[in-house]
């Protein structure tokens, strides 16, 4: 079976692992430290994404459908 990501990308994430642990790892805009492993992961997977690397793409949304009221069923 073919790999989903490329070598590559796992060694982003790898390091980005390590970053976070050590406290080096900072988001985007904002700089702040990332604390999360999940953001640590994303972080990484956009990096790699941006220098062409084999990285599915990002899950689309999924939209929210409108609820009716219950209180207008009623009546």
């Amino acid at each position: 079976m073919a790999r989903k990501y490329s070598k590559k990308a796992s060694a982003k994430v790898g390091r980005a692992m390590k970053k976070r642990k050590a406290g080096t790892l900072k988001s985007g805009r904002s700089g702040r430290k990332v604390k999360s492993r999940k953001q640590a992961i994303a972080i990484a997977l956009s990096e790699a994404r941006a220098e062409g690397k084999k990285v599915p793409k990002k899950a689309a949304k999924k939209k929210k459908t409108a609820k009716k009221s219950k209180r207008k069923a009623k009546r």
